[in-house]
């Protein structure tokens, strides 16, 4: 046991949003130290689309954990004879497998000082003028804590946070398919708005399988497979050479009780950063990871102003967009009646800018939102 081993942060979890908090943090000349409940690389359950956005957030290359690029996605509606296509001349979604991502990430925070310790499973925080945080197999002390353990982490919890977070439930299998019909569906990004009632089914095709899944956006019991099932139909897919599937949930509601307290930093999943209308998360998760890193390293000597910079920050983007897009979702999901009515009109515009603002290019200050939403004459 290394009792008492003592570091300035301790990241919990070594995702994306753990990996560039620490990799901020070692860039600043803090002793960091990421612990992970796992060995590297370990799968995890995730659609795997990194957006545009996410990407160029990164001060790396992350082209080796790349398998797909697509600088092209279709929305399908099945009210609709045609998808809705937007087309970029960047990649607007790059496929990647977590483990290799993830596992690239954590490898450039260790190249910049970071220590990895694997096989670290939390059990306990306490929190006085040091933080001790205790695995099943060490006993570590803190300054700071960077909650980065995913949607079903102990951290938050442990630290005192109450469950505020909107979560809702998603099935995600790889799939193993024929030649030719992956030949078929590789050659798009897609989702399928309404192939599960209030929520949406995708297809990312991968280096050489599909990864299908289906997600709910309304709280109600509901059996996933059958959705799940019909899904695979809709994509004429009649027979597969291998499923894994993958429960999980996602966190489309941000906590209501702060990201901050006793100088543990919520980022990511833990946060409930993913987004209201797409349930995608890799993008804030990078970004939040960002901030927080910088936050503490800018700060470390003032707690109160650490925090205080880490709120502002997430003011500045991912707070207002994850605001707006909550509120776009309450419409798109549970109004699909109105909501085909004004996309018969108005739908390839509201692609193009709902495109702009999933991979970057449009930033959602107060300003510029309500332009858009004037410009689309939707609202």
């Amino acid at each position: 046991m290394l009792e008492n081993h003592s570091w300035d942060v301790i990241v919990i979890g070594a995702g994306p949003d753990g990996a560039m908090a620490a990799y901020e943090l070692a860039m600043a000349g803090l002793r960091v130290a990421i612990l992970e409940k796992e060995k590297l690389p370990r799968y995890k359950t995730c659609g795997g689309g990194l957006v545009f956005r996410g990407r160029e957030l990164l001060p790396i290359s992350v082209q080796s954990a790349v398998e797909k690029e697509f600088d092209s996605l279709a929305v399908y509606f099945d009210k609709q004879n045609q998808p809705f296509t937007a087309q970029r001349n960047f990649p607007i979604l790059s496929m990647v497998m977590r483990d290799q991502f993830d596992q690239l990430l954590v490898q450039e925070a260790v190249k910049q000082g970071a220590v990895l310790l694997e096989g670290q499973c939390l059990h306990q925080l306490d929190i006085g003028s040091e933080i001790k945080v205790q695995t099943q197999a060490d006993v570590f002390t803190t300054r700071y804590v960077v909650a980065a353990d995913g949607v079903l982490g102990p951290t938050a919890k442990l630290a005192g946070w109450k469950e505020t977070r909107k979560l809702i439930p998603a099935l995600e299998y790889e799939v193993g398919v024929e030649p030719t019909v992956f030949e078929r569906l590789a050659k798009e990004a897609r989702f399928d708005i309404d192939a599960i009632p209030q929520g949406y089914g995708w297809c990312f095709p991968k280096a050489n399988h599909l990864s299908i899944g289906v997600g709910l956006f309304a709280p109600k019991k509901i059996q996933l497979r059958d959705f799940y099932k019909a899904y695979l139909n809709k994509l004429s897919i009649e027979s597969t050479t291998f499923e894994e599937a993958h429960g999980f949930q996602i966190p489309v509601g941000a906590r209501t009780d702060g990201f901050t307290r006793n100088r543990v930093f919520l980022t990511g999943d833990a946060a409930g950063f993913a987004d209201p209308l797409t349930a995608e998360g890799l993008a804030n998760s990078i970004h939040s990871g960002i901030l927080a890193g910088q936050s503490i390293a800018s700060h470390f000597n003032q707690e109160e102003e650490a925090a205080k910079a880490y709120l502002a920050a997430l003011e500045k983007r991912i707070l207002p967009e994850l605001r707006f897009s909550a509120s776009l979702s309450a419409f798109f999901y549970s109004l699909p009646f109105a909501r085909n009515l004004l996309l018969a009109k108005y739908g390839q515009r509201a692609c193009e800018v709902l495109t702009d603002v999933f991979t970057g290019q449009l930033v959602l200050s107060q300003e510029v939102k309500q332009r858009a939403l004037k410009k689309l004459k939707i609202w």
